[in-house]
This record gives structure tokens, sequence and C-alpha cells, in this order.
């Protein structure tokens, strides 16, 4: 039997900051910045290394902006690698009802939509993105559906690949990671534990979704756990059998 061969993506790394008992943000979803200006600056190089940051619109609708990279060295290394100065800013949402009043969109940086063809059909022909990308129905024969757990992930960030982006970083939110993780799409995990309870069941997680049973959870390697003032930094890697 030939197995049928994976669609060529980007290496993805998710980085996130959250509480001790595991929160990426309050019960009212406000804006998370318990991060301390280290999680930031190591947020900021993990952007800098990527071709590509990807985010929801949940996670944009709540900041306002993006990160950019502006330490002089971080600018620096990604002109010696012949990078352009910014990544690619990606914002993944169906409907595509965003304001474009919005500071991110007076940011300097690359913008593209990941959207259906419904939301593509209001930013078509406009300045705020560079480039629209479809989402990938995971049953083109069906109706377009909006659901996240809907979307066949590798075949819409295959079309990344396309357009140069091979090191992708997903900073949010929790739907979209757990879209990604339940369909194996996660190589690298980035965790800041901040020292703060947020407590609540209304409170997100870094992984939404349904979640898994213990025996079809997703196994991770722990890479490194490094302890800097009051916060813990840990890396893992997606554990897969060969």
């Amino acid at each position: 039997m030939i197995l049928p061969q994976p669609v060529e993506r980007p290496y993805i790394t998710l980085v996130l900051a959250m509480s001790a008992d595991g929160k990426i943000a309050d019960a009212t979803r406000a804006p998370a910045r318990f991060g301390s200006k280290v999680d930031k600056r190591h947020l900021e190089t993990q952007i800098a290394q990527a071709d590509g940051v990807l985010f929801g619109s949940g996670t944009l609708q709540a900041y306002g902006t993006t990160l950019r990279v502006t330490n002089p060295l971080l600018l620096q290394k990604r002109q010696q690698q012949g990078k352009p100065p910014q990544p690619t800013h990606i914002v993944c949402s169906r409907s595509a009802s965003l304001d474009p009043q919005l500071f991110f969109f007076q940011q300097p940086v690359p913008r593209w939509l990941l959207t259906t063809k419904t939301g593509a059909a209001s930013w078509q022909n406009r300045p705020e993105f560079e480039r629209v990308l479809m989402l990938a129905q995971s049953d083109p024969a069906k109706p377009e559906n909006t659901q996240v757990s809907c979307i066949d992930w590798s075949k819409t960030l295959h079309q990344l690949t396309v357009y140069g982006i091979e090191q992708l970083v997903i900073t949010g939110g929790s739907e979209i990671v757990a879209a990604l993780v339940a369909q194996d799409l996660i190589d690298e995990f980035w965790l800041t534990v901040c020292p703060l309870i947020l407590g609540g069941t209304d409170a997100p997680t870094p992984v939404g979704g349904t979640g898994f049973t213990e025996t079809l959870a997703p196994r991770l390697a722990l890479l490194s756990a490094e302890v800097i003032d009051q916060e813990v930094f840990l890396h893992y890697r997606r554990q897969r059998c060969i």
C-alpha cells in the first residue's frame, strides 16, 4: 500500500504566555498583559526568526495591534539572512468582520488575510491586506462551513509555503490552536508560565476546542525549562511516532 505523502507546510511554533493555572486571558477575555518585559522580548525574538505570524481575529480585536520587530540586533540579523524587516502578519478570520480603524492597519508590517470566500468579498481590491487567501474546507463538496474544526489546515497552510512562508509562529487564539493541535500541525511549543492565578471556567486556555482523552492526547518532549525572575519559560517539541 502506498501511503499519501504529507502536504508541504511551514514549520510551526506556538508562542503563548499563561497564568500559573493555565489561562491565557481572564474570564472577560480582556487583553492579557500579565507577561513581563522579559516575556515580551522572548516573543519578539521568536517572531524575528519567523517568516510569518498567524493569529485569529479575536486576538487582533483584543489588542488592536500586532508585535513588530523593533530590536536593532534582531532587525540586523533578519537583514543578514536576506529577510524583510518584518515577517508577514496573517489574520485568520472566517467572517473577516474586522474593524479597518484598528491601529494594526496602520502598522508598517506586511498583512495577509486567511478567510472564507464570503469573508474575502468585503476585502477584495482594498489596501489593508496585501494578499487574501482562502481557508480550505475539509469537505469541499459541502456548503461553506465557518467552523474552525471544519478547515483542512494542512491544505490551508500549504498555500503559505507557496508564497515563501517556511517558518510560522502562532500567537493565538485558543480555537485556532486547538484545530492545529487536533490535526497535528504544531511542531514546537513555547509556553511562559506567569506568576498569577486567573481561575474561572470561562477563561480561555492555550488549547480550546473539545479537548482530548488521555489516551489520544498529543505527547510533548521537553527541550528546556528556564526560570527568569518570576516566570518559567517552557520549550517543548511535538513527540511523533516514526
